[in-house]
């Protein structure tokens, strides 16, 4: 049995009372605590039934609206108040009769990052966090290399001033309202959302993105944390970057040291599931109990309890196609041989069937390939790392590599397995005829039969090869080279499968589209065709990446 208490008035430095419920065991008086703060209610039925789980487990599990959500005083304003708000709300939790002087943090996505921004502060009660689907700032949240993730800026408009509405965002027509253009108005005749156009006016980044940044603030946090995401979260490399920041230069030894991070086969909104993802069914071992995890981390860290965890190498991941978990020791893995697979073809790359092809060989006297970038009629989004579950994940490609504006580079059937686990990168020369545009990149496993599955994927803008804080636009007509991360990943390519690169211009809408014509991104609204060029000779060795690691 639990005690439930749905009236909790928490006070904020400035007055404002933050809402929250409390679920505890009814034997005890006194408990270890686990907090979530969270814009999406506490009445979200996943975190209810982890409340309801860590109370029978013995903890007290406190449930909070943010800052002017549902039943929460005061004015929301994304992530901005989260630090400071999160920050009171520890001390005082940490000060009630019910609670032993420990807490703990949970939650996935916005809540992950709830429980990072105010860990600089160092409240001397919080001894574990969880960070689930996190990000280290929203510059990377919501841009990646300059461009900007659509789907995610247009998220916001389902989150309302005070509460969630979800009814309205499924009667939407997204597929018209991605193509609006200029960007910076596209939401206006659906409701009024600050945060969103914000996001459009500040491309570079700026003090809006690093006021609440994690990017400089490592060496201010000694809490140990246990991140958690999946090969196909659209948080994924955000995770990793906070996973290092917090091994490499958290202020205290605990933190470095016992920081561990798990990384499934899963996407954004099935974290811990064992379901099919898109077109791969990864098998039952690959779900995990998420809750139970949480318990074998707080029970180490909270009640002093020996789980075996702080034995465990730091490191946990799926390893794709080999559909196994792994433990490891660091990242990235100490025995990578980082192997270049360099572009190939006469000249016609274009579509699957052209003549691209993908060698360890280095190029010598070749043609280039070309194709034009049109953003009226740009490549779909199909699979990858986007946010939303119904065009996520390991799909087959096969629709996308018809198309002539998409170069395919593809490898010999292999003759062995070969493992890639690690960052993967594709450092292209490239040429464009508008003065700014964008290069994608999608690594792809080819199956026997023929089905393309998508891997990792990464943008880049040309404005940002150089700098996030100053972009330069291009000349057209010159070569350039490029460096475009596409993020990491661990897949065994089989023996008899085929590795694939697929290069182009557009992938919408997860990005939004470049419209080739160097203005300000979000403000424009003149769409112009591009030819783009992609250089592989003895000069210009276009190759991709691969972190291989040997058997």
């Amino acid at each position: 049995m639990i005690r439930i208490q749905l009236d909790l008035k928490i006070p904020m430095r400035d007055g404002v009372k933050l809402y929250a419920a409390l679920y505890r065991p009814v034997d005890g008086e006194r408990f270890p605590v686990l907090l979530i703060r969270s814009p999406y209610s506490t009445q979200h039925p996943r975190y209810v039934d982890w409340a309801v789980r860590f109370a029978r487990s013995g903890y007290a599990v406190v449930m909070q609206d943010g800052r002017g959500r549902y039943e929460s005083e005061g004015k929301w304003r994304p992530y901005v108040d989260e630090a400071d708000d999160g920050y009171d709300t520890q001390q005082w939790l940490g000060a009630q009769h019910w609670c032993d002087g420990n807490i703990g943090t949970f939650g996935v996505s916005y809540p992950g990052f709830t429980q990072l921004l105010p860990a600089p502060f160092r409240s001397p009660y919080v001894k574990a966090l969880v960070p689930i689907a996190n990000q280290e700032d929203n510059y990377g949240h919501m841009r990646y290399n300059g461009v900007l993730q659509l789907q995610n800026a247009m998220n916001f408009i389902w989150l309302g001033d005070r509460t969630n509405q979800n009814a309205p965002r499924d009667l939407i027509d997204w597929e018209e309202v991605y193509r609006r253009l200029p960007l910076i108005s596209a939401l206006d005749s659906i409701g009024d959302r600050p945060f969103y156009r914000e996001v459009i006016r500040h491309t570079r980044f700026d003090e809006f993105w690093s006021s609440y940044s994690m990017k400089e603030r490592y060496p201010e946090v000694e809490t140990p944390a246990y991140f958690i995401t999946g090969w196909y979260d659209n948080l994924l490399h955000e995770g990793f970057k906070c996973f290092r920041g917090w091994r490499k230069s958290a202020r205290s030894a605990a933190a470095r040291q016992r920081s561990r991070l798990l990384v499934g086969p899963w996407t954004h909104t099935a974290i811990g599931d064992a379901a099919p993802f898109g077109d791969i069914d990864f098998g039952s071992q690959a779900g995990m109990d998420i809750p139970a995890e949480h318990l074998r981390w707080y029970d180490q860290r909270l009640k002093g309890l020996d789980t075996g965890i702080d034995e465990e190498p730091p490191i946990r991941i799926f390893v794709m196609g080999a559909n196994q978990w792994r433990s490891e020791q660091e990242w990235p893995l100490e025995r990578t041989e980082y192997t270049r697979f360099y572009l190939h073809s006469s000249g016609r790359a274009n579509s699957s069937s052209g003549d691209g092809a993908l060698t360890t060989d280095p190029p010598e006297v070749e043609s280039f390939d070309s194709y034009s970038y049109d953003p009226e009629n740009p490549v779909p989004t199909l699979g990858g790392q986007s946010m939303f579950a119904d065009n996520t994940g390991p799909r087959d490609r096969r629709p996308i590599e018809r198309r002539d504006d998409v170069l395919v580079y593809s490898t010999a059937p292999l003759t062995r397995d070969l493992e890639v686990t690690g960052p993967v990168e594709l450092v292209v020369y490239a040429a464009s005829s508008a003065p700014d545009t964008d290069f994608t990149a999608t690594l792809v496993d080819v199956h026997p039969a023929g089905a393309a599955i998508h891997i990792c994927e990464g943008i880049v803008r040309a404005r940002f090869r150089q700098s996030y804080e100053r972009p330069t636009l291009i000349e057209p007509g010159q070569v350039y080279e490029y460096s475009i991360s596409l993020w990491e990943t661990s897949n065994l390519f089989r023996e008899g499968h085929r590795i694939r690169l697929e290069v182009s211009s557009s992938n919408f809408p997860r990005f939004d589209r470049n419209l080739n014509t160097g203005e300000d991104s979000g403000f424009d609204d003149r769409p112009e065709s591009a030819q783009q060029t992609i250089w592989h000779n003895q000069q210009r060795p276009s190759h991709l990446v691969l972190p291989v690691i040997p058997k």
